[in-house]
């Protein structure tokens, strides 16, 4: 008998019917002593990486299972949990190599498939990643996750059609439709039936809905509502569905607020003096930063139609180097960043810069000199990418803040951006953001381009040539045809980069201005800044 096949003991019993109804720190508390008495207990391990990486300590969780897998190689599971918390570290390379092993051993272990067809998206490996979710769908035609995560895939490479296709079946075949009909409303091009919004209003009515659904079917409905023009249901949508959003994700604007002004007082002039020369050389990363929903995707899309640049996607790979130089062990702990930065050598600076463009080679699948990040909130790390990497380019992605932070209330994201689920959470970001950003343009004036988005809408060719100009690319005339680019594109606007530019996305706030008094007074003397002109309807 190995030792992964050791039956359970009454402790682990516990604990694992703790995990199945989700009462991970119930779980946590028997787990912990236990695997302190039982050292070589590897289904102790497992239970308690898995409770880790459930309650986000991704770090702690992956060394507990690779334990596991390190103490009993043939103990399938635990191999399995281990490909799963490198999956939720971004370590796709190692979470693929574990699941290939795995799917050598039995390719017919549906769950395995799924996790290396997911990992496979995040590598921009579409083609592999839609066959594998095919060969799902064929065994089990009635997975509702499987869907689901196909449709995501179609609708990156710009199957629309197909895409529709599986979304509207992963409604029709199963329960937990929320996420679903959202998919269907993120399109931005949907539109849905009577018989659709019926469904979605009974299915908010039933006692019973499940919470993740309930705030996917709100959003739905805002959707819904608001193509339709029925503005004062669409925002009583909205703003339940941030309500119910941000009760599970949580914001401390005075926090940032707080974070940004130390980075303000941080981030000198003489500090950059003193590393004036120093960071990695490379000239590959060209960075485009701000808020979600401000255009950024349209930069990238124009950008990725060169013939010298790739797309890729919303790198984590900066705030991951943000996080590792903090050297919190938990959340609660005070923060070495950016302060620590003062003490790092030449030698230490160059190396996180090269550490960056090693970490991110595994997203970029051509051989094109020059590659996107389009992480939004790196705005905030500009000091840091400028001092690891001078030579990088970085954009400033901005929109009007009305429509960009109404957009953003509007949207529902995938995980994270706390900050937009309320008016006045997203307001007092924006204002945050134009205020980091002024102070990058006065301590490292000109390094930064500024690309506004009505601009872009309303001279197209004078903003793509400035784009390209700053990059130092030479014109190309497929950047004006951006949206003859079959790149795969994964942000909530994969469908509007992929039709010619449209004015038809600004003032779009306007409708709701009568609902919007709390975020135009979280943003203050910012909107004092962008003149309001009035779209006509």
């Amino acid at each position: 008998m190995t030792r992964s096949q050791k039956p359970y003991s009454a402790d682990l019993i516990k604990a694992a019917e703790h995990i199945a109804a989700n009462q991970f720190g119930k779980a946590e508390a028997i787990l912990r002593p236990y695997v302190k008495d039982n050292p070589a207990d590897v289904n102790g391990i497992r239970l308690l990486g898995e409770v880790g990486i459930a309650l986000g300590a991704l770090s702690d969780g992956e060394k507990l299972l690779a334990r596991a897998v390190e103490l009993a190689p043939k103990y399938t599971e635990a191999r399995y949990g281990w490909a799963n918390a490198l999956y939720k570290r971004h370590r796709y390379e190692e979470a693929r190599e574990q699941l290939d092993h795995l799917l050598a051993l039995d390719s017919s272990r549906l769950d395995w498939r799924m996790l290396k067809a997911a990992t496979l998206v995040e590598v921009n490996e579409y083609e592999e990643a839609i066959e594998l979710f095919e060969s799902v769908l064929t065994l089990r035609p009635d997975h509702r996750q499987a869907y689901l995560s196909y449709g995501h895939a179609l609708r990156a490479v710009g199957r629309t059609e197909d895409c529709i296709v599986a979304y509207e079946k992963c409604v029709e075949v199963a329960t937990g439709v929320g996420e679903a009909y959202y998919s269907l409303a993120n399109l931005k091009t949907y539109r849905f039936s009577d018989e659709q919004i019926a469904h979605i209003e009974e299915l908010l009515n039933d006692s019973a809905c499940e919470f993740r659904d309930y705030y996917h079917l709100l959003f739905s409905l805002g959707k819904a509502q608001e193509d339709r023009g029925n503005h004062q249901a669409a925002m009583a949508a909205y703003v339940k569905g941030n309500q119910v959003r941000g009760r599970n994700v949580p914001w401390d604007s005075q926090k940032f607020h707080s974070d940004t002004e130390e980075l303000k007082a941080f981030f000198s002039d003489s500090f950059f003096a003193k590393y004036q020369g120093k960071g990695c050389d490379r000239k590959d990363p060209i960075f485009i930063v701000g808020l979600p929903r401000s255009g950024s995707t349209l930069i990238e899309q124009i950008l990725a139609s060169h013939s010298l640049v790739e797309g890729t996607a919303e790198l984590a790979d900066i705030i991951a180097l943000a996080r590792k130089l903090s050297g919190k062990a938990k959340r609660g702990d005070p923060s070495r960043y950016p302060g620590g930065l003062a003490r790092s050598s030449s030698e230490e600076i160059e190396g996180y810069g090269q550490g960056y463009i090693d970490s991110t080679a595994i997203q970029r699948v051509t051989q094109k000199p020059y590659f996107i990040d389009k992480m939004p909130n790196n705005f905030s790390h500009i000091g840091l990418i400028h001092l690891i990497l001078p030579n990088a380019r970085i954009i400033d992605a901005r929109r009007h803040p009305l429509d960009c932070c109404f957009s953003g209330f509007k949207q529902l994201f995938a995980s994270g951006q706390g900050f937009t689920y309320g008016q006045r959470r997203i307001g007092n970001y924006y204002r945050d953001y134009v205020s980091l950003m002024d102070h990058w343009d006065a301590v490292l004036p000109g390094r930064v381009l500024r690309v506004q988005y009505e601009d872009m809408v309303n001279d197209t060719e004078t903003q793509v040539r400035k784009i390209l100009d700053y990059c130092g690319l030479p014109f190309e005339e497929s950047c004006l045809e951006f949206y003859n680019n079959k790149r795969a594109v994964r942000t909530a606007s994969s469908e509007q980069v992929r039709q010619p530019i449209y004015a038809s996305g600004m003032g779009q706030w306007q409708a709701f201005e009568k609902w919007l008094d709390p975020l135009k007074e979280a943003l203050g003397p910012v909107l004092e800044r962008y003149p309001i002109e009035r779209v006509d309807s």
